[in-house]
């Protein structure tokens, strides 16, 4: 194994060794070995034994058969995404064709079909790897659909989206997921999220998939291809191979998807000009791959294109009605600069660096300025909120003037129009609850207690099957974090799952859900981790009690 290789391989453990950095040194401070409580994996600000009881009523996990592999036409399923009150993107993919070929789909308000609201063709060939992608309109909002696509006698199996709301809102339900590593195991998250019938919307944050060959990170399943990704097909081939797994495809079956990719979809570690996990001299131009990377994504993902040139621009605004506006931010490939080498890295006080880009920085402002929605929820994907224990200089750390201009601009808020920000973010394969404000450990600029001086607040959610930093060090921060960052409400490092957005007038709840196993087939049993929420008006995160109930009257899930 090359040199090079190996450093890839130490790299792509980056969260890992972001916090193993400085082990020793926060041992000595801290004093003493972790608790026992910490070695069992116990999440920060919670009681012991209420984790235990929580973890005493966990339930038993999904059973199901998966059954044989698909067969016939639509072998990878079929997914919905980007609602709009009038319309929503469509996606189904042609299965095992050499040639083009028509594919006519329907849409109907019952999942028997009765009545058809909208139907149509769609040619498709292998110029686009034989998807089927396109705007089903003349939808009524708030509203649940069922669609399917046929070829010839062949049928699809029933899809189940839904239309975003207008005018006065009562109450959204998202699911916020992140970071899929199939060769970490089992998208046991995907399916629980699936058989969640009152969700508006899955937002999902970026490493949809990851590059690497069998192996090289994670060993409980095989890519395919086995070698990392690289060219166009590569990426078609890894996009079919997770189309495939029956959890992700329920889960896309069951509820429409708002994507933006991170860094996994093409390299790691990527930025406007290259990669961490990219070597030219080996792997050819940059500029090449992200082509190939972005062709990829643009064909197997449900989201609504709009290129500039022959960039893909996935920046872009979701609106839910007086409630929420989901503001969508490309935090890596865009126009971010190359990441620094470290804390001592004289780059990372250069206030001309960014991590948006001009156009994308004076587009969000002007989101925010504008919005006239309660909530502005700003979907990205590195941690905002400042970590200084450990500098990750791929996250908002690294990038302190362009966080500073939007603090700034946060604070700059004589009408009340930008108040309301919730931040949700993925990425770091751990789980957070976060305050955002300029100076976390000056008691004049920021009162942990009130939550005077908070901007704005940030639910961060774990991988889906990611690997986190691991369990020994909760305790270690535990002990250091209430001093020295107390805008950092909660923190789990180590538990796979997601967060569920519960969003009404009165407040925005995040609450955490952790899975029990991801690396065997029988797996998957969840529990309730914990629950942070934001009143109106407050920008300051306070525990909950419990999560937010369910919606009593979910629509019926798409029969299976």
């Amino acid at each position: 194994m090359s040199d090079a290789h190996d450093k890839r391989l130490s790299r792509r453990e980056a969260l890992a060794g972001m916090f193993t950095v400085s082990t020793a040194a926060l041992v000595g401070c801290g004093g003493g070995d972790p608790s026992p409580d910490a070695a069992m994996g116990l999440d920060a600000g919670m009681d012991p034994d209420a984790t235990r009881e929580a973890d005493a009523g966990r339930d038993a996990g999904p059973e199901w058969d998966a059954g044989p592999p698909p067969t016939g036409a639509f072998q990878h399923g079929v997914a919905s995404g980007d609602p709009h009150a009038d319309s929503v993107i469509l996606w189904t993919c042609v299965s095992e064709q050499a040639g083009p070929v028509s594919v006519s789909w329907e849409v109907s308000a019952s999942p028997e079909f009765g009545a058809i609201v909208t139907n149509g063709t769609f040619d498709t060939d292998a110029s686009r790897d034989f998807t089927v992608k396109l705007e089903a309109s003349g939808l009524e909002p708030a509203t649940t659909y069922f669609y399917r696509f046929r070829l010839g006698d062949q049928v699809s199996p029933i899809g189940r989206t839904r239309t975003a709301p207008t005018g006065a809102v009562e109450r959204l339900r998202f699911v916020v997921c992140a970071c899929a590593s199939y060769a970490h195991g089992y998208f046991h998250g995907y399916r629980r999220i699936a058989e969640r019938a009152d969700l508006d919307a899955v937002i999902h944050v970026g490493d949809y998939i990851y590059e690497y060959g069998s192996g090289e990170y994670g060993d409980v399943r095989d890519y395919d291809p086995p070698h990392e990704c690289v060219s166009l097909e590569d990426y078609r081939r890894r996009y079919r191979l997770y189309r495939q797994d029956r959890d992700l495809q329920e889960a896309h079956r069951q509820h429409p998807f708002i994507t933006v990719w991170d860094d996994h979809e093409s390299a790691d570690n990527s930025w406007s000009g290259g990669a961490e996990n990219h070597q030219p001299a080996t792997e050819g131009a940059w500029a090449d791959r992200v082509q190939a990377a972005a062709q990829a994504y643009r064909e197997w993902l449900p989201f609504r294109e709009t290129a500039e040139g022959d960039r893909l621009r996935l920046f872009r605004t979701l609106r839910y009605g007086d409630l929420v506006d989901l503001v969508i931010l490309d935090t890596r490939i865009w126009a971010r600069d190359e990441q620094g080498a470290g804390a001592t890295d004289p780059v990372l006080m250069d206030p001309t660096r960014t991590l948006l880009g001009t156009d994308q920085e004076t587009w969000l402002f002007e989101q925010l300025r504008s919005s006239t929605a309660q909530w502005k929820v700003i979907c990205q994907q590195v941690m905002m909120a400042q970590l200084p224990l450990f500098l990750n200089t791929d996250a908002w750390d690294g990038y302190p003037a362009q966080r500073q201009r939007l603090f700034d601009f946060l604070a700059d808020n004589p009408t009340g129009a930008r108040s309301d920000v919730v931040v949700v973010t993925g990425d770091i394969h751990s789980s957070w609850a976060n305050d955002l404000t300029t100076a976390p450990a000056d008691p004049l600029a920021y009162d942990p207690e009130t939550g005077m001086g908070s901007l704005a607040v940030e639910f961060v959610t774990p991988g889906i099957t990611s690997p986190g930093a691991g369990m020994a060090l909760e305790d270690i921060l535990r002990r250091r974090l209430p001093t020295e960052a107390p805008h950092i409400k909660y923190f789990n490092l180590w538990r796979r799952g997601y967060v569920v957005l519960d969003v009404d007038a009165s407040r925005t709840q995040g609450a955490w859900f952790h899975l029990d196993d991801v690396t065997s087939v029988a797996g998957g049993a969840e529990s309730f981790a914990s629950a942070w929420e934001t009143a109106t008006g407050t920008n300051h995160l306070v525990e909950s009690d419990s999560p937010a109930a369910p919606r009593a009257d979910a629509p019926p899930l798409a029969p299976g």
